[in-house]
C-alpha cells in the first residue's frame, strides 16, 4: 500500500498520475459506501483510492460512535493490505490532510478532522511508503515496516 498525503489542491493527483499511469481509479463513495475496491484491484495493476473527504463526511453523519466507524476503517485498511498480498495488485490511497491550520468551532466539522487524522494515522502505519505532498512538491516520509495491526 502507497499513502500519498496532502491539502487541497497540493498535487496528489498529478503525482500519483504521474507515478501510476496505467492505474485504475475509484472513488471513494461511489454509489454511497466504500464499495468496489476488492473487484477493481487487479495482479500486477495499481487500484488509487480517493475521495475519502466526502466519502468521510457521508460517514459520519451514518454512524455517531467515532471508535466503531474507525476500527470498521482499519478493517478495511487491512483488508486491504491482505487483498494486495492475494492478488500482487497494489492499492494507492490518496489522503486529504486536514490537520494543520485553524481548528474548527462546528463539533461536526471536529469529528470529520479528527476521523480524517485518525484514517491518515492508521493507514501511514500499514503502508509501505508515505508520501507528503505540497505545491506539487513531493517528499517521502520515512516508514521502517507496515504494521499488521494497529488498534
Amino acid at each position: 500500500m502507497q499513502l500519498f498525503i496532502g491539502g487541497a489542491c497540493a498535487g496528489k493527483r498529478d503525482t500519483v498520475a504521474a507515478r501510476f499511469p496505467a492505474a485504475v481509479w475509484l472513488r471513494a463513495g461511489e454509489g454511497g459506501a466504500l464499495s468496489g475496491w476488492r473487484d477493481r484491484l487487479a495482479s500486477g495493476r495499481a487500484l488509487v483510492i480517493t475521495g475519502w473527504g466526502d466519502w468521510l463526511v457521508g460517514a459520519l453523519s451514518g454512524e455517531p460512535d467515532d471508535d466503531r466507524l474507525r476500527g470498521w476503517l482499519v478493517d478495511e485498511l487491512a483488508a486491504m493490505g491482505e487483498a494486495e498480498r492475494q492478488t500482487g495488485g497494489e492499492v494507492v490511497l490518496i489522503l486529504p490532510e486536514m490537520g494543520r491550520g485553524i481548528v474548527p468551532l462546528a463539533p461536526e466539522d471536529r469529528r470529520l478532522r479528527d476521523l480524517a487524522g485518525w484514517l491518515a494515522q492508521d493507514a501511514a502505519a500499514r503502508a509501505e511508503a508515505v508520501w507528503y505532498v505540497r505545491h506539487g512538491l513531493v517528499r517521502r516520509l520515512s516508514q521502517v515496516k507496515p504494521v499488521a495491526d494497529v488498534r
